[in-house]
């Protein structure tokens, strides 16, 4: 989805604490960052921020990262986190946002970085063909989550494209996934632990049913380790347009 350039965000990203500016510096140190033992969960493509402002600001007993690749909408997602706090009175004390290439996301995160649960809403379906392996959801971007998602940890997955939600439950069980809840129409599933998003809204208002699926990190042996990820080196993405954004130089 595109967005207007807004010149306010990143000087404003680059004042404020809760905004990591070189990400990659705390690699294998995310859970220092927090200075606490609290339980760590990542929102992968946060957007606008209406999903994690409510999700970390209704659970002080969380650390939360979100992650996002564009400017513009980290500013958005930050005023949306500083006025969720204000309205509750309370201090942004357990989240943090940064700008990072989502299919490069191991730059940033290692496997000391254990984190409970990663979240992956309306991503970009890229319908064609040979788009496919840019899918927030496909073997090799889960192949990199596993290494810092614990085991038993678990991705909650929401779209409302009917091709994406089929393949990715494909993508999920060969790369080691266990489907512990699936639907096809999150809002009449009797599912009650949702956020809704504003695409969520969105679509739901167009009668477009949202699926919505949980999956489980299982342990797998190193021979099927080590097939998937030679299979995510063969496959791997090269010239990538996007790059992070570095706010405080600009």
């Amino acid at each position: 989805m595109r967005i207007r350039r807004k010149p306010w965000a990143r000087p404003e990203l680059a004042e404020w604490e809760n905004c990591i500016d070189v990400p990659a510096e705390n690699r294998g140190k995310w859970h220092s960052v927090f200075k606490n033992d609290a339980p760590l969960m990542i929102e992968l493509g946060c957007g606008k921020g209406g999903f994690m402002s409510k999700l970390a600001v209704a659970h002080p007993e969380i650390n939360f990262i979100a992650v996002d690749i564009k400017s513009e909408m980290l500013g958005l997602a930050m005023r949306n986190i500083k006025r969720e706090y204000a309205e509750a009175n309370r201090e942004i004390d357990n989240v943090y946002i940064f700008s990072q290439e989502i299919m490069l996301i191991n730059k940033v995160f290692s496997a000391e970085d254990v984190c409970d649960r990663i979240y992956i809403n309306f991503c970009n379906p890229w319908p064609k063909t040979h788009d496919h392996k840019k899918r927030l959801t496909h073997n090799n971007q889960l192949m990199q989550y596993r290494e810092f998602l614990k085991d038993g940890g678990e991705i909650r997955f929401k779209t409302d494209n009917d091709d994406l939600f089929l393949s990715s439950k494909r993508y999920f069980t060969e790369c080691g996934f266990e489907l512990t809840f699936v639907t096809e129409d999150l809002h009449n599933s009797g599912f009650e632990d949702n956020i809704m998003t504003e695409h969520e809204k969105m679509f739901s208002e167009q009668g477009i049913p949202i699926k919505f699926l949980i999956a489980k990190k299982l342990t797998i042996n190193p021979s099927e380790k080590e097939t998937n990820e030679g299979e995510n080196r063969a496959e791997k993405v090269e010239n990538v347009a996007d790059q992070p954004e570095n706010f405080a130089e600009k």
